[in-house]
């Protein structure tokens, strides 16, 4: 008997955050992956939140997706958007050193504000379309993932290359973080429910 689909509000909820310096392209790789597209021009980000149903391994499941400013000035409400998060994306852009070592500091502030060093993330280098303008060896993401517990994915939002890859990776993470904590519960039901809103 196939499953019948699940009201919507059945379904699990993963409440993803993006983070990283301004223009490593954390925008690119959300429209990537919400629409499959490109966006090739710029735009700062204030702050956008991202609904969509996806299927993880044969489950129906929503994500969502909360674009963060890479801008200092919207540090007040950063650590409210961090609170929120079930797992962290900290993008940098592999043709910018400056944006790597700033990943370090993201996950600093992110395990500062959560006080748990377990929550998932994963750590993206991105614009792997401009290897020839490379300033970040993959030996050093891999190392500082390693360091950091989590998996380090190369990314083009350009491309597309691994960026569905990317996505799936932390939802697994965050699905398999809340079986171990609340026990299997099937079709998300018992999830807890943490004093956080959706922005």
């Amino acid at each position: 008997m196939p499953k019948k689909s699940k009201h919507p509000s059945d379904l699990p909820l993963h409440k993803i955050i993006m983070v990283g310096s301004g223009g490593v392209g954390k925008s690119a790789l959300t429209l990537q992956f919400m629409y499959g597209d490109f966006i090739e021009e710029y735009d700062p980000t204030k702050a956008d939140s991202y609904r969509k149903k996806v299927v993880l391994d044969t489950q129906e499941c929503f994500i969502d997706i909360l674009d963060t400013a890479g801008q200092e000035e919207y540090a007040a409400i950063r650590d409210n958007y961090y609170r929120s998060g079930e797992g962290f994306f900290v993008v940098f852009s592999i043709t910018e050193a400056e944006s790597f070592s700033h990943a370090q500091e993201f996950r600093d502030q992110i395990c500062r504000v959560v006080n748990d060093e377990t929550v998932p993330f994963v750590l993206v280098g991105n614009k792997s379309d401009l290897a020839h303008l490379r300033k970040v060896s993959p030996r050093d993401g891999e190392a500082k993932a390693k360091e950091w517990q989590c998996p380090y994915i190369e990314t083009s939002a350009k491309t597309k290359e691994n960026v569905d890859l990317a996505y799936q990776t932390l939802m697994r993470s965050i699905r398999d973080r809340k079986e171990k904590v609340h026990g299997k519960s099937h079709g998300g039901k018992k999830e807890k429910k943490s004093g956080c809103e959706i922005i």
